[in-house]
């Protein structure tokens, strides 16, 4: 009893120890955000040599109201509400264009509104120009995805945002021969040389076709789950410059490729699924319309990194941290974790993956060698993938977090894989302590 309870006392210390030193790692002013966005935009550099990657952004809030009544004064400021404290960010995900698979987080940027917050009509928004306005933050995560994107030799960019980013500035400067944008109409735009607006121009344009989708049930919409039949009208627009904008800045309309996606024969009381998505790739037929859907549907890949850093996750907006600064040191570290353990998720039956997109040599060779003490006694219970493959280090990363490893059972999913990653982590750090040759000092 007594060897057992000293062997606890020592985990204890030196978890208390690692902690220290994380601690001191976040609150230390040397550590900036900056350093550590670069670090995390250059693992995903590292994977999207000659690949046409999706570049999705989005922005979501860290309430920290909770702790309000702890948290140093510095850096403080209103969310969405304008009422609760914490901050804002904004990361670009990026997928690779064939397959949907995370390959990393290109920007992340993060930033507080003041403590006494005042609104688009105080503020005179609707005249302010774009570099004054929150909603910048699009075009700037654009111009630093491409820097970080093109330096990794990356062929083809495509940027996806929804209704937020339904810019003209966005529309007008971001596009080029290598980088397009695909966005989610959030108003009804006036056509260059056209009577109609956007909608109605779209409405009488002849049908391309149909397919089916599977819509989930979702309580909190009222939402029924059933197979819903969409038709699919494509368009060549020209969008006119908005009038409160400078001709001299910008030009008079900008040419782009409109898609309608419009649910026939709903259930009664079902609200009707209508996609409407502009872009500059060529959309001529259905086939290039439905490709176009498909990318536009994998931004979805974005809530679930903001699900698998809070609540549903790594839970961030518990932590206990007293510094904004030391929060957002955090969050960055987080983000980079929640893009590891999405593809995990996605990677955990695909053996052509390689496990070098989520885990470097070293981690690796850690792997390796847990290996045996992971496996089981029977066949049923051994490792079924392909060494040095994702979807091999999945499995043992599954095993770490308490997963049985029987295929009859439920495939691991995110809170046993994030369970198994800070196993993992853990060890990891001890295997490289004793990889390290012995140094005596006298």
């Amino acid at each position: 009893m007594l060897q057992h309870q000293s062997v606890n006392i020592r985990q204890i210390s030196q978890n208390r120890a690692e902690q220290i030193g994380y601690y001191r790692f976040l609150e230390n002013e040397n550590v900036t955000i900056s350093e550590l966005v670069r670090s995390v935009a250059d693992q995903c550099q590292a994977q999207v040599e000659g690949l046409h990657v999706l570049s999705i952004s989005d922005s979501s809030e860290v309430n920290l109201q909770s702790h309000a009544g702890r948290l140093k004064p510095q850096g403080l400021g209103v969310v969405g509400n304008d009422r609760d404290v914490g901050f804002f960010i904004h990361p670009t995900l990026v997928l690779n264009a064939e397959t949907g698979f995370p390959l990393g987080l290109s920007t992340i940027h993060l930033w507080s509104r003041d403590i006494d917050h005042s609104d688009k009509h105080q503020r005179d928004y609707q005249h302010l120009p774009i570099e004054e306005k929150e909603s910048y933050k699009w075009l700037r995560s654009a111009e630093g995805s491409n820097r970080c994107l093109r330096a990794g030799g990356a062929r083809l960019i495509t940027h996806i945002g929804d209704r937020e980013s339904d810019l003209y500035e966005e529309w007008a400067t971001v596009p080029d021969a290598q980088t397009h944008l695909l966005i989610r109409v959030c108003q009804n735009r006036r056509l260059w040389h056209q009577s109609l607006s956007l909608y109605d121009y779209l409405t009488i344009q002849p049908v391309q076709g149909s397919y089916t989708v599977q819509v989930v049930e979702d309580p909190r919409r009222g939402q029924t789950a059933r197979e819903a039949l969409l038709v699919v009208r494509v368009a060549k627009v020209e969008i006119r410059r908005p009038d409160n904008l400078n001709a001299h800045d910008y030009p008079p309309s900008v040419g782009l490729y409109a898609v309608e996606a419009q649910e026939v024969n709903p259930p009664p009381g079902q609200q009707p699924i209508h996609w409407r998505l502009l872009t500059t790739h060529e959309v001529v037929c259905l086939e290039q319309a439905l490709q176009v859907i498909q990318w536009y549907c994998w931004r979805w890949r974005i809530e679930q990194l903001f699900a698998t850093l809070k609540q549903a996750g790594l839970n961030l907006e518990a932590t206990q941290l007293e510094s904004v600064d030391a929060i957002q040191r955090l969050t960055v570290l987080a983000l980079s974790i929640a893009v590891r353990v999405l593809q995990l998720v996605e990677g955990r039956d695909n053996p052509e993956l390689s496990a070098s997109v989520a885990f470097s040599d070293e981690q690796q060779q850690c792997l390796t060698q847990l290996e045996p003490t992971l496996q089981g006694h029977t066949q049923k219970q051994q490792n079924p993938h392909p060494p040095s493959s994702l979807a091999w280090a999945t499995w043992l990363i599954a095993r770490l977090g308490g997963w049985s490893g029987y295929r009859s059972q439920r495939p691991p999913g995110m809170p046993t894989l994030i369970h198994g990653l800070r196993q993992f982590e853990a060890i990891f750090i001890g295997w490289k302590l004793a990889q390290a040759p012995l140094v005596c000092t006298r």
